[in-house]
């Protein structure tokens, strides 16, 4: 029985169900997935820096990878390009905002001094291959490129300050399994972040056809916004618990990753144009919220 057979109030619950069915299903699957593959990595003798630099750290973004991904080769990357944009957005104005408010956020020097700074060359970076207003497979590759350079960058640090270092203490604090277990987490998990990720991605399209909106626009607010949806509860009770140092590293991280990792795939897996709304409204949006988190960072206004 085809979608459109129901009634058009029918088909809007439907497609709202498979949204937020999918989201949910994202963000318990994202948590089971980093859980096995650090476990498994562990068996295998990896060190915890090195999990935390690159599985947990990574992990962290598989949600809105694989939204991105399936959106893309579905042929919507309206939605792949918005929820990259709409996430960073959604992460500095709502949860930093809704985080500064229960608590002042410290600011540490070495953030002052090489990870912001990072965050907004990245950003003028994406908003140099957008001004052409088409996301190829060589801007991809571009973007891509950074990752390896980030992680060749944090791992050359990370030696020097591995007491320091967020991602590591993350690791310790995750439950590892044994090899048969991570390996079935990982497994599942894997299956469910596919399965729930083609559940959004086929209820933000249904939504978008129906109301007859940009398919960037659901992404720039559905999707985004319950992608975001975790990073903001993680920021609020590290923030209630006393640890206000966590939000803006979460939240730098993210946004560099948003832009790397997530923006990278519909130029790799399906390059398409870009509606001139998107550059000259939702980047400057972006790029603006980017430009005054730094501003406050430096003015120690958090």
């Amino acid at each position: 029985m085809s979608i459109n057979s129901f009634s058009p109030l029918t088909s809007l619950l439907i497609y709202f169900g498979a949204i937020t069915l999918g989201l949910a299903l994202l963000v318990w699957s994202a948590d089971k997935f980093v859980q096995g593959s650090a476990s498994i990595a562990r068996s295998l003798g990896m060190s915890t820096l090195m999990i935390g630099l690159t599985i947990v750290a990574l992990g962290t973004s598989a949600p809105e990878m694989l939204v991105s991904s399936t959106a893309a080769l579905a042929g919507s990357q309206g939605i792949a390009i918005g929820n990259a944009i709409g996430s960073n957005i959604a992460n500095i104005g709502l949860v930093l905002g809704v985080t500064a408010l229960i608590a002042a956020l410290p600011v540490t020097s070495m953030m002052k001094r090489q990870e912001i700074p990072t965050m907004v060359i990245i950003t003028l970076l994406a908003g140099i291959l957008l001004i052409d207003q088409y996301l190829s497979v060589v801007d991809g590759m571009i973007l891509v490129s950074g990752i390896l350079v980030l992680m060749f960058l944090l791992i050359k640090k990370s030696k020097h300050h591995s007491d320091d270092n967020a991602l590591a203490h993350e690791v310790e604090e995750l439950e590892i399994l044994s090899l048969g277990q991570g390996i079935f987490w990982f497994v599942l998990a894997l299956t469910i972040l596919l399965i729930s990720s083609k559940t959004l991605v086929w209820g933000a399209t249904g939504i978008a056809r129906t109301f007859g909106v940009s398919e960037v626009i659901i992404g720039l607010t559905i999707v985004a916004i319950g992608t975001s949806l975790p990073e903001l509860a993680a920021s609020v009770a590290s923030a209630l618990k006393g640890h206000h140092d966590l939000a803006i590293g979460n939240v730098v991280g993210s946004n560099i990753l948003n832009l790397l990792a997530v923006l990278s795939l519909p130029g790799l897996l399906a390059p398409t144009a870009i509606e001139p709304a998107v550059l000259y409204r939702d980047y400057l949006v972006m790029l603006g919220l980017t430009l005054l988190m730094a501003l406050f960072a430096i003015s120690r206004i958090f």
